[in-house]
């Protein structure tokens, strides 16, 4: 239905949608506002209003455009995201080299149009229009094998977190042939991540793309796609430097991929303040909020 529509239908229905999960001031909206008053500690109550409403209605593009996305010019997606894509440079490079490259990104913006423009540009530069992720098992069942379904249409391959050691020889393989993979990097799901300070508090956020780029020696590279009124932007960051962990002693790979995660964190912290609106950031994320409890399901 929702591909069916208009676009401005649509956009519109979702977000009134938005609107109304604002006023109704629920979990999650009071874990966006939290969050958010970390990313611009100086905004007032006011400020704080706008900016979470304008977080909502972000969140709602995001699935709407999700819904859409299959129906949508691809080729045309890439045309729209491609001027707005800076910081390509070392990518390339490595591509050309023949290194694999790992992304990082937090949840924001439109991931899957990034992963579009990466897929199409893989494409025209003759390379397997190909990359790799890792996504959480949804229930039911169905529901997770219609999002593997969705995103395999768009060339991701997409793996389970849960499958574990599968996974990981599945990132590795792809890394060590001189492909991409992206991971979604700014929440530790599952409680092994890494301390990190991120915005003047402790956090802990996941080791994986610093010890996939020590183990390969890929290209370890922050991203954050977010959103412009009528279109899309990534900025990517300047690589990550992380230690040869097929090298390194254990405790100096441990040590390297510490300083590397921290270095993502710090990037985070700084793109994340360009369009903060556009971090979908409604579970905690601090180690202060866990502690309390304050867990969004």
């Amino acid at each position: 239905m929702v591909r069916g529509l208009p676009p401005g239908a649509a956009f519109g229905a979702f977000r009134i949608g938005a609107d109304l999960a604002t006023r109704q001031d629920g979990a999650g909206v009071r874990r966006l506002r939290a969050n958010l008053a970390r990313v611009v500690p100086s905004a007032s109550a006011a400020q704080l209003d706008v900016l979470v409403r304008d977080g909502m209605r972000s969140y709602a593009r995001y699935w709407c455009e999700t819904f859409r996305l299959p129906t949508m010019d691809l080729a045309e997606v890439h045309a729209r995201v491609d001027p707005f894509l800076t910081g390509r440079d070392p990518f390339l490079e490595a591509l050309e080299a023949g290194r694999g490259v790992v992304f990082a990104v937090p949840h924001s913006g439109n991931w899957d149009v990034a992963g579009v423009w990466l897929v199409e540009t893989l494409r025209r530069l003759g390379r397997p229009p190909a990359f790799t992720t890792v996504a959480q098992r949804l229930r039911p069942e169905s529901l997770y094998r219609r999002f593997v379904a969705y995103r395999e249409s768009l060339g991701f391959e997409v793996v389970a977190a849960e499958d574990g050691s599968a996974a990981h020889r599945a990132l590795i393989r792809r890394l060590r042939a001189g492909g991409i993979v992206c991971l979604v990097a700014d929440r530790d799901i599952t409680g092994t991540g890494v301390e990190v300070q991120f915005l003047g508090e402790q956090a802990r956020f996941p080791a994986g793309p610093a010890r996939l780029a020590a183990l390969t020696g890929a290209l370890l590279m922050p991203a954050y796609p977010h959103f412009s009124p009528d279109g899309w932007q990534v900025p990517i960051a300047e690589p990550v430097t992380v230690g040869d962990g097929s090298r390194l002693r254990t405790g100096e790979s441990r040590a390297a991929v510490a300083e590397a995660t921290q270095a993502i964190a710090d990037e985070f912290g700084r793109l994340i303040a360009r369009a903060p609106a556009d971090w979908h950031a409604l579970q905690p994320i601090w180690t202060a909020d866990h502690v309390r409890g304050e867990v969004v399901r």
